[in-house]
């Protein structure tokens, strides 16, 4: 290491929640250091507490400011504005921004929803029991201790009964020959070997085996919440749950969702950001800088039992770009 203080760099930081040494904290939170790498970080002055260089091993209490400079690490500006909708001893609910990545990615280790969750709250060892993509919000379901992981995820299908999104799209739909507001889709999805873009889903037939792999049974239930001029607010009730299924099959059906970069101009934009940012006038045709896909409502059953112990969780917290979208709507 320098003998300089680093003044560049990515600072991790985090609100500590229990009463613990300064080491162990930033190794929990920095797991891939050894006590040498953090006594030797300290040395620079690159470990504060509220602010404040610290030089040794401290006695933290609940609510101390810790930040971490990572001179040699850059991280993706996301929005880490996430907040907890509702908990037990075992589960919690949060609320996701976009474009906040759940897990790491290739751009981001720390700014994350698992590791910042860990490092805010007693839950060390807290775990997804499900995902979302980056650019979605909304409500996602986490375990707060690995033996919680172990119990619930084997009963997934069981504890979470309902699944509802709501989702921007353009265009308004009327699907011919059915109630125009209502629409259960079932299709089978499948990635496919020559696709440009290798996530992405397509509505495939059930026999498609030379060009696409694993085809899927896929079923959403879409409703029509308000219409406008030009799109439309669509609730989303996953009875399946497959990769990109709302958004998948909501392009097949010809009503992209707003700012979808995959789904929506053949995947035009998509591929553009692989080699370059996005212009200004990129963003503006598609609608927005993520696609307008929200986790609305989560509907538990958090008992072990026969009987039914029932949990209907919502997240009317839409972020920004909704919000042009969603002036003189009422639900």
């Amino acid at each position: 290491m320098s003998k300089t203080a680093p003044d560049k760099g990515f600072e991790l930081c985090w609100h500590e929640s229990q009463a613990i040494s300064l080491r162990a904290s930033v190794l929990l939170a920095y797991h891939h250091w050894s006590e040498e790498q953090v006594a030797a970080a300290q040395a620079l002055g690159a470990v504060r507490v509220n602010g404040v260089a610290e030089y040794g091993d401290i006695e933290l209490q609940p609510g101390d400011n810790i930040s971490l400079l990572l001179p040699d690490h850059q991280e993706e500006a996301v929005d880490t504005g996430w907040k907890i909708l509702w908990q037990n001893q075992e589960l919690t609910a949060v609320h996701k921004p976009a474009p906040l990545p759940v897990s790491r990615t290739t751009r981001n280790l720390f700014n994350t929803l698992i590791s910042l969750f860990r490092r805010a709250t007693v839950h060390k060892d807290a775990h997804l029991l499900h995902r979302l993509d980056a650019e979605t919000s909304g409500i996602i379901l986490l375990a707060n201790y690995a033996h919680a992981d172990k119990k619930w995820k084997k009963k997934l299908e069981r504890l979470i009964e309902r699944k509802v999104y709501h989702a921007l799209v353009w265009g308004t739909p009327k699907w011919e020959g059915r109630d125009w507001q209502h629409y259960e889709c079932q299709t089978f999805l499948a990635e496919k070997t020559d696709s440009a873009i290798r996530s992405q889903m397509h509505v495939v037939a059930e026999d498609e085996a030379d060009t696409v792999k694993s085809p899927k049974l896929a079923t959403t239930r879409f409703r029509v919440l308000k219409t406008f001029n030009g799109y439309s607010l669509i609730e989303c009730e996953l009875l399946s749950g497959r990769k990109h299924q709302i958004r998948a099959q909501l392009a097949y059906l010809g009503y992209p969702i707003i700012g979808d970069k995959i789904y929506s101009y053949n995947g035009r934009f998509y591929l553009k950001r692989l080699q370059q940012d996005l212009s200004a006038d990129d963003y503006a045709q598609l609608g927005a800088e993520h696609h307008l896909l929200h986790a609305f409502e989560l509907q538990l059953n958090t008992a072990t039992g026969d009987h039914r112990d029932e949990v209907v969780i919502y997240d009317k917290d839409y972020p920004r770009a909704w919000l042009p979208y969603l002036q003189g709507a009422s639900f």
